[in-house]
């Protein structure tokens, strides 16, 4: 199979055949042996921003499915039955129109996965397209999700919808969604009235929390650098677990940045998608006041945005 100039296979993390691709100053590493997961993100030589799980890296071919970290696609709702299917197999890779293209096999529910990957045209920057087929005789019904661990130590900070008086708004302005194991009292979340913020902690378990993002990004702070990941926000759709096109998992090991598409229903024989930016910008932290941080995060999102397949990047 050919290798694109700027990808070379490498062994990583245990994994004979890994994909390693360097531009825009950074480095990703996508398993080839099992996945796809994007397994590695940082600037070239630099260190990892995504989790990698010590206990299960290196492994293929198990029959259950495991948490290897890194980041991989997903689907909503979380129906363990279709979507906990292990990915442990050999994956397929090629080059189509400037995308490095990460093939899965049909799994038993006949839906096939692939991961796009292609250099943004914003240093510090790639841009990232899931995409899901119905290779079935049947509709499916789902939500594509992109689901990407972050390496331990950082904090996420999310935007909270601009503040509007009563008096001038009486409608809700988002959900906020929590999971029975949420605690809102946790000293992990700050919920500030410009940001909610989350820090990961080696030390504590679960916690989850979504909401509807309107402004399209989040961000994770981690080794004194800042994760941006862009994502979709669509007026009138239907998202998933109360309307989240966003949402945050962490436990001792990671924190998850994940983003949703809308509740969606691919026909036989057809496929669907759901576009996420990354960028990885040096030598930042969030500001502790509320307000700045709102501020800060809002000017390193207006500078990355989101690029969505087929948009033309010349």
């Amino acid at each position: 199979m050919e290798v694109a100039p700027f990808m070379d296979i490498v062994p990583y993390a245990g994994w004979e055949r890994c994909a390693k691709l360097s531009f825009n100053g950074l480095e990703l590493i996508v398993t080839l042996d099992v996945g796809p997961r994007v397994i590695h993100f940082g600037f070239e030589g630099d260190k990892n921003e995504f989790a990698v799980h010590d206990d299960v890296a290196g492994r293929t071919g198990d029959p259950e499915f495991h948490s290897y970290g890194g980041h991989r696609l997903w689907m909503a709702p979380e129906d363990g039955h279709k979507i906990g299917l292990p990915d442990n197999d050999p994956i397929s890779f090629r080059d189509e129109d400037g995308w490095t293209v990460f093939v899965q096999e049909p799994d038993k529910w006949h839906i096939q996965k692939e991961i796009w990957i292609r250099k943004s045209p914003v240093l510090g920057g790639v841009d990232v397209h899931h995409r899901l087929y119905n290779r079935g005789a049947y509709p499916v019904e789902l939500a594509l999700w992109g689901l990407t661990q972050m390496a331990t130590g950082g904090e996420l900070v999310v935007p909270q919808p601009e503040f509007i008086p009563w008096t001038e708004k009486l409608l809700p302005a988002r959900p906020l969604v929590l999971w029975g194991y949420t605690d809102m009292s946790d000293s992990r979340y700050t919920w500030g009235q410009k940001v909610v913020r989350l820090r990961q902690d080696e030390s504590k378990g679960p916690t989850k929390f979504g909401a509807l993002v309107q402004q399209g990004y989040a961000a994770y702070a981690n080794h004194g650098n800042v994760f941006i990941k862009r994502f979709g926000f669509e007026e009138g759709a239907s998202y998933p677990d109360f309307n989240s096109n966003f949402e945050s998992y962490t436990r001792h090991d990671t924190l998850e940045v994940e983003s949703l598409g809308p509740n969606i229903v691919i026909p036989p024989r057809e496929w669907r998608s759901h576009d996420e930016s990354w960028y990885l910008v040096a030598n930042e932290t969030p500001p502790e006041q509320d307000d700045e941080c709102a501020k800060w995060l809002a000017q390193l999102a207006s500078l990355r945005p989101l690029h969505k397949f087929g948009r033309n990047l010349a």
